[in-house]
């Protein structure tokens, strides 16, 4: 159980692994698919494992929290019974959706007092509470409660709330040690590397979280409108400070040319909304580049969405269909533009993994990210 590293590419510090959990082993480099209130928007569990061959989702505290609740999952075997994906699943403990709330929480030492955006009731999170919760809705991979300051943010604010996230952490672990796994199988606890973007700060939350020796570690705090070759910077000064022997998981990151980039510092381990999000505006990410469907330009372009065929929906349906679905609003359009981004995301990933392996990852790498960025 757990993570074990496999290969290394030897122009990079791309690596690849496994990592296994009692539902199932999921490679790295990986990309989670966001199942936010426990699916993937406008995807079913079929075209996540036939289409997308996503290998591990991630799901939301704050969201799952708040509904169905937690009554809900004290009646069912847990997320993997309750939505029907059998898979492994990891779970964001929802520091990152409290801090996006900044108008409607309060922060303390204690925790979080917060009102829900469904209804304005009332709640608060603590550290304790919010690993009581994540042992209830029961993923695989749950994630320590922390702040995520935001950018750009004074030295001493990121140095005040690093403070916070340490302590949260050490309460973090302590509850999660004396309480058992209430779906009798194992779950393992990920800790957040915090700091801003301040060098020394991200240096010593690496050392902090590293010393825990939990089954992986996490870069988070990124990704939060810092311009690109900051997010790098950090990364990278992230990676060469976390263990080797662990999985490193940068949080929220992020458009495919990020992705490989990412992997290239280090980096195991992602997740984002983009694809799915960007699918829903029309957006479609190809190794050519990244298309606008709604434009007029592929009003007669009957050839498939990316010629790669990253999934059977690429054998199926051509660009001019596709815009055609777009503007008369039918929804098909939202499955088939969801099911072709995240299979695309999926299959870098197990380009990434080849070529880690034979060898070639960095060249690859530099050859494909130009053409990745460019709007067809």
């Amino acid at each position: 159980m757990g993570f074990t590293l496999q290969n290394k590419d030897p122009r990079s510090n791309a690596r690849s692994g496994k990592f296994e959990t009692e539902h199932g082993t999921f490679n790295t480099p990986m990309f989670m698919p966001v199942g936010t209130v426990g699916a993937v928007k406008a995807i079913g569990v079929h075209e996540l494992r036939n289409e997308v061959k996503a290998e591990i989702i991630l799901s939301n505290t704050y969201h799952l929290y708040l509904r169905p609740g937690m009554d809900t999952f004290s009646r069912t075997g847990g997320i993997q019974e309750f939505g029907g994906w059998k898979g492994p699943v990891l779970t964001d403990s929802g520091g990152y959706q409290v801090y996006s709330l900044a108008h409607r929480r309060k922060i303390s030492q204690d925790g979080v007092e917060f009102q829900s955006h469904i209804n304005g009731s009332k709640h608060k999170f603590t550290p304790e509470s919010v690993i009581d919760i994540q042992r209830n809705i029961g993923p695989d991979i749950m994630m320590a409660f922390d702040e995520c300051p935001p950018y750009p943010c004074e030295y001493d604010y990121a140095k005040d709330s690093l403070r916070l996230t340490n302590d949260w952490l050490n309460r973090c672990i302590a509850q999660f040690e004396k309480t058992e796994e209430s779906r009798r199988y194992k779950q393992f606890l990920f800790p957040i590397v915090q700091g801003g973007t301040y060098d020394d700060l991200r240096k010593e939350s690496c050392e902090f979280v590293a010393a825990k020796n939990l089954e992986g570690n996490a870069i988070g705090g990124l990704s939060v409108g810092e311009p690109e070759d900051i997010m790098y910077e950090q990364t990278d000064l992230c990676c060469q400070n976390l263990p080797e022997d662990k999985p490193r998981y940068l949080m929220g990151v992020g458009n495919p040319w990020n992705l490989l980039e990412c992997i290239s510092l280090g980096v195991d381990l992602f997740d984002c909304v983009l694809p799915t999000r960007n699918a829903r505006h029309g957006l479609i990410f190809t190794m050519d580049g990244v298309i606008n469907i709604k434009n007029k330009k592929w009003e007669q372009d009957f050839s498939p969405l990316d010629t790669n065929a990253y999934c059977s929906h690429d054998e199926v349906y051509s660009r001019a269909y596709l815009r055609h679905l777009f503007a008369a609003n039918e929804i098909l359009a939202l499955q088939i533009a969801s099911t072709h981004n995240l299979a695309f995301y999926l299959s870098l990933m197990r380009e990434s993994r080849k070529r880690i392996e034979d060898g070639s990852f960095a060249s690859w790498k530099n050859a494909v990210v130009d053409k990745l960025r460019v709007r067809l």
